[in-house]
């Protein structure tokens, strides 16, 4: 008579081995990570207090402020951050209206064509931004305008328009279209109901997008650069003193865009758990 022979399972010191080996590496892992992302920007705010003439960490002739009064004297610094800020809030005024038609004409209009619709309105976001940029500067020369400001809004809106449709598009899937026909029902005018049911719905949704149109006009280059003309915004400012040598200046930029974004989301995590307690309290 034979007996069958059970395999052993695995001994709990085994396992507490791979769980002491995975817990080095996913530790290791986090520790790569965090000095890959923050260790650019420790740099950056170094160099934007040393007195060295150029950014640097490495030659250090000691702690000054003195690029901070030189960041209040630079006359096209200032000004091209208030060409950027302008065009950023006019690429929110055309993106977002577009980018909440786009979506939803594809999530309400049932059509075979909606793939081909799609296609040709996602396509902005795939094409290069200089294609952009010059595109949109020989079309409106055919209306006599000019570069500026009012292209460099034009040319990125084509592409930020894309991204907020997107975002729009993955927010009405998640809606309950029973509330709008309800509404309907109850003899609201569609007007009404896209005020009162819609927009409400959408209106976390459209605050992100306009959020994100508004840091993605800030930071584009590509585009910008053949649609601006004579005028000039903080990015392509930047880029045009690359040829002579950068000075510590655009590292206050940076600094002072570092504190800003953490300030702004500090406040917005306070509101929201302001709101969570709200809700929870009801």
């Amino acid at each position: 008579m034979t007996t069958a022979t059970v395999a052993a399972p695995p001994t709990p010191i085994r396992r507490t081995r791979e769980g002491r080996w995975a817990s080095i590496v996913l530790t290791a892992y986090m520790v790569v990570f965090f000095i890959y992302l923050f260790a650019p920007l420790l740099v950056m705010t170094l160099a934007a207090f040393n007195a060295y003439d150029y950014p640097s960490v490495t030659q250090w002739r000691g702690w000054t402020l003195k690029w901070f009064d030189e960041l209040a004297g630079d006359e096209r610094i200032l000004q091209g951050l208030w060409n950027s800020i302008l065009v950023g809030v006019g690429v929110i005024a055309v993106s977002i209206p577009i980018g909440l038609s786009g979506a939803f004409i594809l999530t309400r209009l049932q059509s075979r064509w909606n793939g081909v619709l799609y296609g040709v309105l996602v396509s902005p976001i795939l094409t290069p931004g200089i294609i952009l940029g010059i595109s949109t500067l020989i079309f409106w020369r055919n209306f006599e305008v000019p570069g500026g400001l009012f292209l460099a809004m034009m040319a990125q809106a084509t592409f930020i328009a894309s991204y907020s449709m997107l975002m729009f598009m993955a927010r009405l899937q998640r809606q309950d279209r029973s509330l709008e026909e309800a509404a309907l029902d109850l003899g609201a005018s569609s007007f009404l109901v896209f005020r009162r049911v819609t927009i409400p719905f959408l209106a976390p949704t459209i605050f992100t997008a306009a959020v994100i149109a508004f840091l993605q006009s800030i930071e584009n280059y590509n585009t910008t650069v053949f649609a601006i003309g004579g005028n000039w915004t903080l990015v392509t400012e930047i880029g045009s003193r690359f040829r002579f040598g950068l000075s510590p200046v655009i590292n206050v930029i940076g600094v002072i865009f570092v504190v800003l974004t953490v300030i702004a989301a500090t406040i917005y995590v306070m509101l929201k758990e302001r709101d969570r307690k709200a809700r929870m309290a009801r």
